[in-house]
């Protein structure tokens, strides 16, 4: 695996919790296991790989929970949003993209744990395109524009965590 520099940032939905990578690896990929199924709520997981000597925790710290005893995830414990696989004793994190501030920075390299692959995945490139949400749902798109609570795809130096319960 190489390890390229490159200044990488991403985090949770409600901005709780955000991080900061200096160094990548060359790792992006789907995991089809049925532990990155259930830990993202997917067909599979997209993960891209941050050397844990380059990656810092810049806002709040994540939820871990220990999937095996090799393995624990981490989540933001406010907003649910999945983070992190990470290998015990590996030396990476492998972050989940959808997490990155720019998940197009990482086009996946290769699947992996095939054998629980569904069986309609390759047929997922191919159905329809209804388009973008405010070709389709103006009304909607503009309601939750008017009152979304997500953080900016980008750092901010502060951010007052929105929608929480009590």
């Amino acid at each position: 695996m190489k390890r390229i520099e490159m200044e990488v940032s991403g985090g949770c939905q409600c901005g709780a919790v955000r991080y900061h990578a200096t160094a990548m690896l060359d790792n992006s990929h789907l995991c089809h296991c049925r532990m990155c199924q259930k830990a993202s709520g997917n067909i599979f997981a997209a993960l891209v790989a941050a050397p844990d000597d380059a990656l810092t925790w810049t806002r709040g710290k994540p939820s871990v929970w220990k999937s095996s005893e090799l393995v624990e995830r981490g989540f933001c414990a406010n907003c649910g949003t999945p983070l992190f696989f990470h290998h015990l004793e590996n030396g990476r994190t492998n972050l989940m993209i959808g997490s990155l501030d720019d998940p197009h920075a990482f086009s996946p390299l290769a699947n992996t744990c095939t054998e629980n692959m569904v069986a309609w995945f390759d047929k997922i490139t191919g159905i329809e395109n209804t388009g973008a949400t405010e070709n389709n749902g103006a009304e909607w798109a503009a309601a939750i524009k008017g009152s979304n609570n997500q953080h900016p795809d980008h750092d901010t130096t502060s951010w007052a965590v929105r929608g929480r319960d009590g």
